[in-house]
């Protein structure tokens, strides 16, 4: 997919985009950084095809998108009375699948983002996190050639984070194109082939680490705030809810801290991965919410291997000349 000399605005009103040259290959990645107002939803709406550019080349703005394209917008609505596998068979038979397979890929993707109360539960009743499941499944019911993905792991609780990553992996290994947007660079970093940043307009790639390259990262374990129940943890930290998973501690709030890669629960503590040069910024968020510190473990600097010792040679005879 190409886009040419893109630009966008509503009426006569500012520019939000001027001159975007983009290009998306099967099997890239992007990621799309900027400051909340910079475009960046703007920009991937254009990408999805949901909105026209106001500029373009005369051969077409935007070219080669995909016959199929997932896209999950910032905000997710749907009609509330429906049940999520209702809304699911549905959108899939608008894209063409019989009923059948359309109920069966949507069972299939629910179970896989562990939606909590199972498919049958009303959307109504659903939080922004589980609905935000919901959003992921409906985009991902036709394998994608293209899929835009705004703030995607925003309210997701650990293992929905894993999940996505896995399907982001996925999407771009059987030959589509993902598009991202996210708050987290180190979260950029760590899915994205490539990083653009949205600003004043313009949008730039980014010289980053190579793909695969790890972030550097601490762990930071944290106490139970006061000894409060496992029921009242979310309440400890001004949170709406907490899911009983296994190993896992869905707090969005916490998982949604710039700099947070994972949560772990291990017994009465919280395990954090956090991007170590994020680390002094989650501490002061957990202290000020009354979590106790109990130990931030940092990685060891890497050394520089070395060389190995060359074996000894017997010197060289010299002759003498007589």
């Amino acid at each position: 997919m190409h886009c040419e000399a893109v630009g966008k605005r509503y009426g006569r009103g500012r520019w939000i985009l001027r001159d975007v040259e983009l290009s998306l290959a099967p099997g890239d990645v992007l990621a799309v950084l900027g400051a909340n107002g910079s475009g960046k939803s703007t920009l991937l709406r254009i990408l999805a095809g949901l909105a026209r550019p106001t500029t373009g080349r005369r051969t077409g703005p935007v070219t080669a998108r995909g016959a199929a394209v997932g896209y999950v917008p910032d905000r997710f609505t749907a009609p509330e009375r429906l049940t999520a596998i209702a809304y699911l068979t549905h959108l899939g038979r608008i894209r063409g699948l019989p009923t059948a397979t359309a109920r069966t890929r949507a069972g299939r993707l629910l179970e896989r983002l562990t939606l909590p109360d199972g498919p049958d539960a009303a959307l109504r009743t659903l939080s922004k996190g589980n609905a935000q499941k919901v959003a992921l499944a409906q985009a991902l019911l036709v394998p994608p050639d293209l899929l835009v993905l705004d703030e995607p792991w925003s309210g997701l609780d650990a293992s929905a984070h894993t999940a996505l990553a896995g399907i982001v992996a996925e999407t771009a290994a059987a030959g589509g194109a993902v598009v991202f947007t996210d708050h987290r660079e180190a979260l950029a970093r760590t899915h994205a082939t490539a990083v653009h940043t949205v600003a004043g307009g313009r949008v730039t790639r980014r010289a980053d680490p190579a793909p695969g390259t790890p972030v550097p990262a601490a762990v930071v374990v944290l106490a139970r705030p006061g000894g409060a129940a496992e029921a009242d943890l979310p309440g400890a930290l001004g949170l709406p809810e907490a899911l009983d998973l296994p190993g896992a501690l869905d707090l969005p709030g916490v998982l949604d801290l710039p700099g947070v890669l994972a949560a772990e629960r291990r017994g009465a503590e919280l395990h954090l991965r956090v991007d170590q040069s994020r680390t002094d910024a989650v501490l002061l968020a957990a202290l000020r919410d009354h979590w106790s510190v109990r130990a931030v473990t940092r990685p060891e600097p890497r050394s520089e291997p070395r060389p190995e010792p060359r074996p000894a040679t017997a010197p060289t005879p010299r002759t003498t000349a007589r």
